[in-house]
């Protein structure tokens, strides 16, 4: 006899592989900078191979559908024309391709921090309007970068969310392999009558730079060392731990828990579980390096006898949005007796300064201009800096387009100081001006011109934390303080929009209860 159905009888399993769309415009952006990101700042793919070559690791089994995906180095925010078309292109692209067989899933391929002119909350409303394409029966999952931010627009518009536990973000590619993993399995299950995750929301009013966040030290490296375990409760698929981006006014600005798996309740505590967590240690986050003015971190690395010392330019750091082109640290260099007289080499790496780098190329190696350098987009104190060079090297094989080595050449015009500029000697003080922002953290970027991370006895660079090829080559390390659109300290930009109470702008904040848990998922 045919056996008889019961309750718990499960639907066939249908044995195609999931179709998942793949889509998403990934940058994160100042709202404090002067520098405005536009198309000629992205790297855009178009189309299902375009845009899966760019995963180093086999992807799940899955009918893929790729429409568009754009990344750019960190910046300022999005033109609203670029993005309104990107937009248009990715709804439409989807609309089409849910039309001709509906998607299973949805992977939004994003970083979490995109700010556009005119609008609070950019990933937002581009979620939204995915929505309207692919409808509310597709399973959405994003891989994030764990500076950026997430609102309850997200955070409803999206079913499974994760982001990196590593900062620096070695773990980047795994996190992005993790997210398709869980949503391709996720959406083969919903489709075949699974209900959907559960998942669970905390934020926790805390906005800290990443410099002050790093997971090298504590208190975070042992916060997101939790992590694993509570992945491995049952019916907990995965917890993660957003930091926030700083340099943005907005009011999703802020810490973030998501969690996700097969039971609300399961979720629930393990959201709120990591989120008391962080509460505890608000008090309890440093710089990840031993930081001060330029003027003295400048002063310990030349009386150091560390080599090469390494100063970070923090305030105008490209990779979380500065404009890379203050001149707070080139003018002090230039200035600084030591390195004039070459008793001591230095380089500041490096300035977008389009018209200097032209300039150079011009010149040749080995020949001399004057030139202004910088200060043209953030022409903060002191402004574009008149130097004389002679030109050291010169590439455009790399990211950066036209980039230039170039020598600082003495400029005093006292007695007995040479008039022509070929007669002038050399200091000890290299700059590198390039054609578009970029942030020189490889061997491979300083190699392109002829210069080694170890080849200076003090090295200025544009960034927050040091990335491993850098920290690896420095000696000692300072993070130095500095004006600009990515200013570490907070309090000095003039924040108006984020929640408060919010750590460092008060002194307090309540701890997570039960009722901060927003629920979503399950059916």
């Amino acid at each position: 006899m045919p056996a008889t159905p019961s309750s718990t009888t499960q639907p066939p399993r249908d044995a195609r592989p999931p179709r998942l769309g793949i889509a998403g415009i990934a940058i994160e952006s100042s709202t404090f900078t002067p520098y405005r990101s536009s198309a000629a700042d992205f790297e855009v793919r178009r189309g299902t191979h375009e845009i899966l070559d760019r995963y180093p690791f086999a992807v799940p089994e899955a009918e893929y559908v790729g429409v568009l995906h754009a990344r750019a180095l960190p910046g300022g925010q999005l033109d609203a024309a670029t993005y309104a078309g990107w937009k248009q292109e990715i709804v439409d692209g989807l609309a089409d391709a849910h039309a001709e067989a509906p998607l299973d899933g949805f992977f939004f391929d994003i970083h979490g921090a995109m700010s556009v002119v005119g609008l609070e909350d950019a990933e937002g409303d581009l979620i939204t309007a995915i929505r309207t394409a692919i409808g509310p029966d597709a399973v959405v999952g994003t891989a994030m970068d764990l500076h950026g931010n997430v609102s309850e627009t997200l955070f409803e518009a999206c079913d499974l969310l994760t982001c990196y536990r590593h900062a620096p973000h070695i773990d980047a590619w795994e996190t992005r392999e993790r997210g398709l993993r869980d949503l391709a399995s996720a959406a083969a299950s919903v489709r075949d009558g699974g209900a959907r995750p559960h998942k669970a929301l905390v934020h926790v009013p805390i906005l800290l730079p990443g410099e002050k966040t790093s997971t090298r030290i504590e208190p975070a490296r042992s916060l997101y060392a939790r992590i694993p375990a509570l992945t491995l409760r049952d019916d907990v698929t995965d917890v993660s731990c957003w930091i926030g981006f700083a340099w943005a006014d907005q009011p999703r600005c802020q810490a973030a828990i998501v969690a996700h798996g097969d039971s609300a309740e399961a979720v629930g505590q393990a959201a709120l579980e990591l989120a008391t967590a962080l509460w505890e240690v608000r008090h309890d986050f440093e710089f990840v390096a031993p930081t001060g003015s330029f003027e003295e971190c400048l002063d310990r690395a030349i009386a150091s006898p560390d080599r090469p010392f390494w100063i970070s330019d923090s305030g105008d750091n490209p990779g979380a949005g500065g404009a890379d082109d203050t001149t707070f640290c080139l003018a002090r260099l230039a200035a600084r007796p030591e390195i004039r007289a070459g008793e001591v080499s230095a380089l500041m790496v490096s300035l977008m300064d389009p018209t200097t780098a032209d300039a150079a190329w011009e010149a040749g190696v080995g020949g001399r201009v004057e030139v202004l350098v910088g200060g043209r987009i953030d022409a903060r104190e002191p402004g574009p800096v008149p130097l004389r060079v002679e030109v050291a090297a010169l590439d455009e094989s790399g990211p950066t387009g036209r980039a230039a080595a170039l020598r600082v050449l003495e400029d005093e015009t006292g007695a007995g100081a040479p008039d022509a500029l070929e007669d002038a000697a050399r200091t000890g003080l290299t700059v590198v001006v390039t054609g578009r922002r970029s942030q020189w953290a490889t061997h491979d970027m300083f190699a392109r011109l002829g210069l080694s991370m170890t080849g200076f006895d003090v090295v200025t660079v544009k960034m927050g934390y040091l990335e491993p090829d850098q920290y690896e080559s420095a000696a000692d390390w300072l993070l130095a303080l500095t004006p600009g659109g990515v200013d570490q300290d907070l309090l000095r930009l003039g924040h108006e929009r984020i929640a408060r109470p919010m750590i460092p702008f008060d002194a307090e904040i309540p701890a997570p209860t039960p009722a901060d848990v927003w629920r979503g998922g399950g059916v």
